[in-house]
Parts: structure tokens; sequence; C-alpha cells
């Protein structure tokens, strides 16, 4: 459960799943930093998403970056990507955060073996913890997570972003590469022509 006022730092936050997570983290009172990949993603989340700040991993020194927006440390880590972003993060926890992993696209396609965690003795210090999130699991709570997430959206609260790629089915291999690639912004989509 997300508090009012908590710092929650969410990274592949101009993707499809990071920006409604940031968006619903606001929703529910939350100062809210996220990791983007580019000055335009960046943008994007501060300008039109509403979050209080964005870090662009590919520009910044990200550990310094978390330093100068969460000066309190994370109260609630949303991981989409894992690796060295995941580390930088476990560094700036605040006693008793929680980090939730959603996924860890920066880990998908290696082909030497999964990079883990290397400063995960920040949870025991800081007394945090970390677990998995899968949708699916939650099942149960998709009627009153659609009508919380649809009353955002009506009010303005929550823009749902799409990334229309026209093509035929045989651009599907291509299309898919573009999530590992960081080109997208909010959810990739492939239309049928």
């Amino acid at each position: 459960m997300l508090k009012d006022g908590e710092t929650v730092v969410v990274s592949g936050a101009a993707g499809a799943v990071g920006s409604i997570a940031g968006q619903i983290a606001k929703a529910k009172g939350c100062r809210v930093v996220g990791i983007a990949g580019g000055p335009e993603k960046c943008a994007l989340l501060t300008d039109e998403l509403g979050f209080d700040a964005a870090i662009d991993y590919r520009a910044d020194d990200v550990g310094k970056a978390l330093r100068r927006h969460a000066p309190d440390g994370i109260d609630v880590y949303f991981d989409n990507v894992g690796g060295d972003i995941l580390d930088a993060a476990l560094t700036r926890l605040a006693m008793h955060a929680r980090v939730v992993v959603c996924g860890a696209i920066s880990q998908y396609n290696n082909a030497t073996p999964v990079k883990g965690p290397s400063n995960y003795l920040t949870l025991l210090v800081r007394r945090a913890r970390m677990e998995g999130f899968v949708v699916f699991d939650y099942a149960k709570r998709y009627p009153q997570a659609a009508q919380d997430i649809s009353a955002w959206i009506a009010d303005g609260r929550i823009k749902v972003r799409e990334h229309v790629v026209r093509g035929s089915v045989d651009d599907f291999p291509e299309t898919l590469q573009m999530l590992f690639r960081g080109e997208n912004v909010g959810k990739l989509v492939l239309e049928l022509a």
C-alpha cells in the first residue's frame, strides 16, 4: 500500500507499465521520480504525465541523480529493468522501503548469466522488503482497479500513451525488438494493416 507523501521511484518509467505505475503513485499522493532513456522520454514524464522528476539513465549518473531527487531515500522502488539501475536504487532505500520487482528488461537478452543485485545488503540494513509483482496474482482486485483507473483517466490524473506500429504479422519480431532497444513510449502496439 502506498502512503501519501512517500517517494516512489519507477524504472522503465516511459513504458507501458512504468508510466501507469508512476501515475497511480501520483494519484495516491506520492512524490514520483521516473527513470527513462533520453531527454524526450524524461520530458514526457514531467511535462505530460505529472512525475515530479525524471532521470535520464543514458546521460545522468543514476546514483547521483537519485541522491538529488530522493534526498530522504526511496520509500518504494518499482523495478522494470534490473541490472545496474536496480543496484543504484538499492543504495538509496529509506528505512522500511519496499522494492517491487515487476521486470528486468536490461537482463532479458543477456548472452551471459543474469546480473543479480550486488547491493542487496541494503535490504537488511534498511529493514526493507523486496518482492516480485505479477499482475495475475491480483485478479480478484481487477474490478476495483478498473474502477479506480477509469476514474483517474476520466479526470485526467492518468494519461494513457500508445506507440502504434502499423504493419503485418511479419513485422512482429522487429516491433518486439523495439522494447529491448527502448524505442517505444507507452504501450507498444502492432496494428495489422
